[in-house]
Parts: C-alpha cells; structure tokens; sequence
C-alpha cells in the first residue's frame, strides 16, 4: 500500500526524531547549567513551539488542526503528564549528569512494552526481544549500583521522571492513535496546554520567586540575557520545537515500545557528545554498563526488525491501521516527547 515511498517517510521521520532526541539531553543539560530556571526554560520552550506552529501555519507552510476547547479538555490528561514528564527531566538533568539521566530513560522500554500488553492489549514480545530488554535493565542496575555520583535529590527525580515517563508514552501514544488530530495539531494542543500550566508549576514549586528576586536584583548570573545562558535557551528552544514534531509523528508510525527504544539507541551519539564536551560523566565502569544498556536497545531494534515484515499480529503498530487512520495520507506523510 505505501511501499517504499511509506518506508522512506517513516525511515526519515525517525532519523529525525533520534538526531533531536540524541542531542537534546546534552543541549539542555548545558542551558539549565547556564540558566538554572527550570520551569521557566521549559515554559519558554513550549512558548516557541506554540509560536513556531501559528507563524508556519499563517504562513502556510504547515496545517494544524483550530485549537477548540471541547478536543483540549480531551487531550489535558495528556498534555498534564507531558509536562510532568518534561518538568523531572529537566529537574533531574539539574541535579545529576547526562548519563544518569540516559540510564533511567533506558529502562522505559521494558516498562512500556509491560505496560503495552497488560494495557493496551499489544502482542507478547518474543523470547529475544524479552532478553534484550532484560540486557538494558541490567546495565542500568550495574550503573546504579557502581554510581560514585549517587544522592537522593538526584535519584528522586530520576525515579519520578521515570514513573512519568513510561505512563507519558503509554498514554499519549493511546491519545494519538484516537483522537484524530493531524501531527501539527497534536504539537499545536500539547505545547499551549503545556504553556497554560507553566504558572501552576512554577508557583507551586516556588521558583517564581527566585526569578523577580534575580531580576530586580540586576543580577546577570545566570540570567537570561547573559551571551552563553541565551544561546543556550535559544538552542533548546529550537530542538524543542524539532523533537515536538517529530516526537509525535513517529508516535503516529511506530508502535510505543519501538518509539522508546529509538530514544535508547540514539543516546550513543548523546554519550559520545556529552564526553567529548565536558567532564559532567560517569566513570569508565559506569559508562560500561550504559553502553549495556544501549546494545540492548540495538538488539531488541534487531529482534522486532526480523519479525515486523513476517506477521502483522507480531507488529504492534499495525494496532494503530486496525484502528481506523482518521487523517488518512495526511498522516503518513507528517507523521510523534519525548
């Protein structure tokens, strides 16, 4: 039905997706480092993005779908784990190294693929990719166990980040495939849904406070008109907006599971960049047992791949055309966090 055209669209969107994802973490890493904000920076984020759908759509370069209150309220349980999502990755990225946070995202998909057969009814994994995954939660337990870096703070956000994360790409992935809304509109909804919850956060968290007092102080520690703290804002902000589009469309074309998996991969490029930049990383021991984790990521890539084309029952993407593409080619032509 698509061939190879479909293949090409979908190869392209996850190469996409994985180059943002892999890039991200360092890049955000680095601007929470310069600007220690974080619910600002991510409130700042989603602002871009929201502004990056209307500008493109006015200009009619993309089509989004009209913000309507009656699909928001739909969609705000989605949208409100999205940013709890958002919100202890960004804590935890403050408070621990790149790498910590690369390990605890490499365990989600043994968690989601659990969660996409008690939930969403998707077929069992096989033996093989039962293992490879059982090969990502055993590195992560040695990087843990062997973490010199180790403090509550971090591993608290780590765990929450965690929980959130793997409920986020359960659930929205439900919402994408129900809902009905084109990929621009899916970014459109999530980011100013988001953005209308920043406040909430950053009252309850306090961190307001922290931002007038910096302000009126004149301070220009950490602020944002200082050079490397904009740059470095102004980074995150476009692949924020880059990672939102093609986060939601290789929602649209894969399945949960191998969605997650391709942000596991994708993290050696992130662990070679976080090395070679700075020295915010694990010990040698400890990036051993990350790069487990990441060849589990490879191997369960490799195991799905050898029985996707064999059998639809064994894919669980095909759940999603069962389901009834509402957008038809639409979808497959833009077809996402995370």
């Amino acid at each position: 039905m698509g061939g190879p055209k479909q293949h090409y669209a979908t190869s392209s969107l996850v190469i996409g997706y994985a180059l943002c994802s892999s890039l991200l973490a360092v890049i955000n890493k680095f601007a929470i480092t310069n600007f220690n904000y974080p619910g600002l920076l991510t409130a700042l984020q989603y602002l871009t993005s929201v502004l990056g759908v209307r500008v493109l759509g006015k200009l009619g370069f993309v089509n989004h779908d009209p913000f309507v209150w009656k699909i928001a309220n739909k969609f705000l349980p989605a949208a409100f784990i999205f940013y709890l999502a958002i919100f202890t990755n960004t804590n935890l990225l403050r408070h621990a190294n790149v790498d910590t946070f690369i390990v605890f995202r490499s365990l989600t998909p043994l968690l989601v693929a659990l969660a996409d057969i008690s939930f969403r009814r998707q077929p069992v994994p096989s033996k093989l990719t039962f293992v490879s995954l059982l090969i990502i939660l055993f590195g992560a337990v040695g990087y843990v166990a062997t973490d010199s870096g180790f403090n509550l703070t971090a591993y608290s956000w780590a765990f929450a980040y965690l929980i959130t994360i793997t409920t986020e790409m359960v659930y929205v992935k439900h919402m994408v495939t129900n809902l009905g809304l084109n990929t621009w509109g899916f970014v459109y909804y999530n980011n100013l849904l988001s953005l209308m919850m920043a406040p909430l956060f950053c009252g309850v968290t306090g961190e307001y406070s922290g931002v007038f007092a910096a302000v009126g102080s004149g301070s220009d520690r950490g602020g944002l008109f200082e050079t490397v703290a904009f740059s470095a804002v102004l980074l995150s902000c476009v692949f924020g907006f880059l990672i939102s589009f093609f986060g939601f469309a290789c929602r649209k074309a894969i399945s949960a599971t191998a969605f997650t998996v391709t942000g596991v991969v994708n993290k050696f490029l992130t662990v070679g960049v976080n090395v070679l930049i700075w020295d915010k990383h694990a010990s040698p021991f400890g990036l051993f047992c990350l790069l487990v984790t990441i060849a589990g990521g490879v191997l369960y890539q490799q195991s799905v791949t050898g029985v996707s084309g064999r059998s639809s029952q064994r894919d669980p993407a095909a759940s999603y055309k069962l389901m009834g593409n509402k957008d038809g080619a639409d979808d497959h032509s833009e077809t996402d966090q995370e």
